[in-house]
C-alpha cells in the first residue's frame, strides 16, 4: 500500500498589486488637493481684485444715510438713482465726456497709424540708428510719467499749448505711441517675410504688399494695441490735472475730483461717476473681447 507524500506549498512571490494601487490614490489626492489649493488661491485674488468694482457699484445705488452709516450696508436696499441724477447735473459732466472722446479718439487714431509705420520699419528694414531708436522706445517705457511732468509743462508753454486739448493729446502721444510701436512690432515680426515676397513676385508693389498681406494678419495686433491706448489715454489723470486748468475743457478723471472738496467728499455721487466713467471701457472691451483675446495669444506667439 502507497503512501501519497505531502506536497510542500509553493511559495508565492509578494504582489505589487495594492502598493501601486495605494500610489495611485496618493498621487490623485495629492493632485486634487493642489487643484483645490490653486482654484482657491485664484478665487481669493479674484475676490481682491472684483470687490472695489463691487463696493463702487453698489455704494452708487445706495442712499446717502446708508453710505454714511458705520455699519457696512453690502446691498443697495433701498437701490436709488439719485446718485447718478446728481452726478450727471454736476457742472461740465457732458462737456468733459465729450473732451475724453476727442482726445481718446485723436490718440488711438495718431497712435496706431503712427505705431504701425514705426513697428514696420523696425521689423522689415534695418537702417542706421535702428538699435537706438529701440532702446529709445524702451527708456521712454521705464521713465515714470511723474517725473516728466514738469520739463513736459515747460515745453507745452513755451508754445502756448498749456489748457489746450491738442497740448493733452500731444502729452498723451509721448507715453501711449512707445507702448504702441512695441507691440505691433513683435506682432509683425510673426508674420513671414515669404508673404510679403511672394506678393511682389507676383506684381505688386512693396506698399501694396504690406497693406493686402501684412495688414490683414496684424489686424488682432491692431486690435488689442487700441484697446490699451484706449484704456491709458481714458483713465489717466494727472497730466489732464495739470495743463488743463477751465473746467470747460478738463477730462471726465479730473472732473471726478470735483466731488472732493475742503468740505469732504460726496461719496454717492462720486461712486455713480466712476461707474459712469467705467463704462464707455467696459462696453468697448466687451465688443471686441474676442479680437483682444486672439490678439494677445497671436503677439505671444509670434513675438
Amino acid at each position: 500500500m502507497s503512501s501519497v507524500a505531502p506536497i510542500a506549498p509553493v511559495p508565492v512571490a509578494p504582489t505589487t498589486a495594492r502598493p501601486a494601487a495605494a500610489a495611485r490614490r496618493r498621487l490623485r489626492r495629492g493632485h486634487v488637493a493642489r487643484r483645490v489649493g490653486i482654484n482657491l488661491l485664484g478665487l481669493a485674488v479674484f475676490t481682491v481684485m472684483i470687490f472695489p468694482v463691487y463696493w463702487m457699484v453698489a455704494t452708487a445705488f445706495k442712499p446717502g444715510r446708508n453710505i454714511q452709516d458705520y455699519k457696512p450696508h453690502w446691498f443697495p436696499a433701498p437701490a436709488t438713482l439719485s446718485n447718478f441724477t446728481n452726478a450727471v447735473h454736476r457742472p461740465y459732466f457732458w462737456t468733459d465726456v465729450k473732451n475724453s472722446l476727442i482726445i481718446v479718439s485723436f490718440v488711438v487714431v495718431l497712435s496706431l497709424t503712427v505705431a504701425f509705420l514705426a513697428a514696420l520699419a523696425l521689423s522689415r528694414f534695418r537702417f542706421y540708428g535702428r538699435t537706438a531708436f529701440i532702446f529709445l522706445i524702451l527708456g521712454t517705457l521705464m521713465v515714470p510719467l511723474a517725473a516728466l511732468i514738469i520739463p513736459l509743462y515747460i515745453t507745452l508753454s513755451r508754445v502756448h499749448l498749456i489748457n489746450t486739448l491738442t497740448g493733452v493729446i500731444a502729452m498723451y502721444m509721448t507715453f501711449v505711441l512707445p507702448f504702441s510701436v512695441w507691440t505691433l512690432q513683435g506682432f509683425m515680426r510673426g508674420v513671414p517675410r515669404e508673404l510679403e515676397e511672394a506678393a511682389m513676385v507676383d506684381g505688386s508693389t512693396r506698399f501694396g504688399a504690406f497693406v493686402r498681406i501684412l495688414l490683414p494678419l496684424v489686424a488682432p495686433g491692431l486690435v488689442a494695441t487700441s484697446i490699451f491706448a484706449f484704456i491709458q489715454a481714458w483713465n489717466e489723470f494727472i497730466i489732464a490735472y495739470v495743463f488743463l486748468h477751465d473746467g470747460s475743457k478738463q477730462t471726465i478723471t479730473v472732473w471726478l475730483a470735483s466731488f472732493t472738496n475742503l468740505h469732504g467728499t460726496d461719496w454717492g455721487p462720486l461712486m455713480a461717476g466712476a461707474t459712469l466713467t467705467a463704462l464707455p471701457v467696459v462696453v468697448f472691451f466687451v465688443l471686441i473681447q474676442r479680437r483682444i483675446a486672439f490678439g494677445l495669444t497671436a503677439g505671444a506667439v509670434r513675438g
